[in-house]
């Protein structure tokens, strides 16, 4: 888990372009957050679950 946990991975992670400028927010968390960040209440998306489901059956 420790290869995917990380904001970018996140369920509530959402990335959009303002004014040519990237901005990173936490839906949950309600503020800008880095695709790089960790928290403790990180829920992986649908498409990182399965690539970590994956990566346990190698």
């Amino acid at each position: 888990m420790k290869d995917f946990h990380c904001c970018a991975a996140c369920r509530h992670f959402k990335a959009e372009r303002k004014n040519g400028v990237m901005v990173y927010n936490c839906s949950r968390l309600g503020y800008q957050t880095m695709p790089s960040y960790k928290f403790n209440c990180w829920d992986p998306a649908e498409k990182v679950k399965k690539l970590m489901v994956k990566g346990k059956g190698e």
